[in-house]
Formats: C-alpha cells, structure tokens, sequence
C-alpha cells in the first residue's frame, strides 16, 4: 500500500489531504481482508471486493453506516489502488475492475440569497480591533474569490497584489490560479493588512501567512469556520453557514448573471467543467420558479 500512496503523493501529485483520505480508506480496507483471512493481495477476488463494497453500508455494533458518498470513495480508492497493483506486476489480474460504486443522489449545493450574504459580510468583524478586520477581510474574500478555505487560510501576504486586484491561490494537487479581487474584498484585506495584520504578527514567531490567530499564528481552518459561524449567529442566520457555502454561493451567483460555466470552472480550479455544471442545475431551479410565480399562464 506504500508503494501506492507515494505513488499518487508524488507521480500524479494529489493533494496531502486527498493522500490522507486514501490511507485511511485503504487501512479500513486492509483491515477487512485481514478480518477474513485474505492476506495475500494476490489472493483477493472480485467477490471479496463486492462483499466488501457491501459491507460499507452495513450498520457496525453502534448501529453506524458509512453514507453513499463516502461508501463510494472508499470503493473509488480500491479500485485505484488494485489497478495500481495490476500494472506494476504484484498481481495477475485486477479483480476490481468490474466492481462499481453505488450510485449517489445528487446534491444540489446550497447558496445563500445576496441579502443573507451581505448581512453575513456586515455582521463578520468589528472594525476596532485587530482580530475583527481579519475576520471582515476574510468572509469578504471568500464570497469575491469562491476559493476554499484551504486555500484562503494557505495565502501568503505576497500571493496578494492589491494594485493588480489579484491573488494566486494554490489549489488540490499544488495547481496554482489567478483570480480577479472585487473592490470590496481588495478593501477588507487592505484594511486588515495596515492596521490589522501588524497588530496581531508581533504575538507570535513569524509566519509568511495572510490570515493570522490571536496568537499571531497562522489562522486554522477550524477557526476560519468558527468565524462564520460567529458571524451567521450575529447576522441572524437561521440556515447553517460554512466556507463551502460562500463557494457555492460565489459559483451560484455568478451564473444566476449570465457568467459562463466554464470562466466560474476556473474560478473555481475545477478539473472538470462537469463538477461545476451542477451549479447551473440550481439556476435552473431557480428561473423554474420565477416563472412558475411569475408568469400569468405559467399553470
């Protein structure tokens, strides 16, 4: 399984946390074939595999399951990883080459209206203090760039040229992209780099990161989340709140007003221009019911 994991880490570059992910789908793997005696990846049948796709959604001794989504990823890494092993020689045949997946039900991703993300954007920082323009300028940023909060809370001060209007982020598999900063986020961040930054970097040792934490470290994931928690509870937001739903709200908007699929696909660093299609199926939604409460011969 090494061999794999460096194989995916370093040949096709994959992020650490999609590397992470993939271990510890295989460990549970592993650890099922070793339940049932199969120690010998040479041994291992297309049977085994489809018993264990099974498994996956089977209720464990706390009456817990794996959900559709993750049961599929797990099944998704097997695959990859057997196909791995048939190419390089450790085995014969690659027994999961039949083995699929369950489907998944479709998700449609939820965004927020444009007043609930201003009222967000208003109640996210006060602008007295060090901690609370940091805040600002990083809600603002989220919702004008659509970028992860993995890549927001990784920017370095450089990666921003606020004469430019422009920011380099660094997405899954270390891929790099320009986006476009609106006014309003190049605002926020210029505000929190002049009084706010400098407030907070002398708390702690040093770091190149934009985002910092009270202790003048680099801001955590967890933190930037509980900022817009904060932020949705003082807003009076009654729907939950995350990074990713000012993503999908970035995406949503922007083809709500004509962008194409395809400029919001690299906005947002989607390999694939299918990934972001399911946005425009929430703007269909959405001119569906316009119409069906606008028009007078609509029903």
């Amino acid at each position: 399984m090494a061999g794999y994991l460096d194989h995916i880490a370093i040949e096709r570059g994959l992020a650490a946390n999609t590397v992470a992910a993939y271990r510890r789908d295989l460990a549970r793997y592993v650890a099922w074939c070793d339940s049932r005696g199969r120690l010998d990846i040479g041994g291992i049948t297309e049977n085994d595999i489809a018993d264990f796709a099974v498994s996956l959604r089977a209720p464990d001794a706390d009456g817990r399951s794996l959900g559709a989504a993750s049961a599929a990823r797990v099944v998704v890494a097997v695959r990859t990883f057997h196909r791995f092993a048939a190419r390089e020689g450790q085995t014969a045949i690659d027994p999961a080459r039949h083995v699929r997946p369950s489907a998944i039900p479709r998700r449609l991703p939820k965004a927020l209206p444009y007043e609930d993300i201003r009222r967000l954007i208003e109640n996210s920082g006060d602008a007295d203090t060090p901690e609370g323009l940091r805040d600002r300028a990083l809600v603002e940023f989220l919702y004008g760039t659509g970028t992860r909060i993995s890549e927001a809370v990784g920017l370095d001060v450089d990666d921003v040229d606020l004469e430019e209007l422009t920011v380099i982020v660094t997405g899954k598999g270390d891929k790099q992209r320009i986006l476009p900063v609106g006014e309003f986020a190049a605002d926020a961040m210029s505000a929190y780099l002049v009084r706010g930054r400098p407030a907070l970097a002398p708390r702690g040792r040093g770091t190149p990161r934009l985002f910092l934490n009270s202790r003048g470290g680099p801001l955590s994931r967890q933190s930037a989340y509980a900022v817009l928690q904060q932020a949705a509870a003082r807003a009076g937001l009654t729907v939950a709140v995350s990074p990713h739903t000012l993503r999908h709200s970035f995406a949503t908007h922007l083809l709500e007003r004509g962008a194409d699929v395809r400029v919001v696909q690299e906005l947002l660093g989607h390999a694939s221009v299918t990934t972001t299609q399911i946005y425009t199926m929430v703007t269909v939604d959405t001119l569906r019911e316009v119409y069906a409460t606008s028009h007078p011969r609509a029903r």
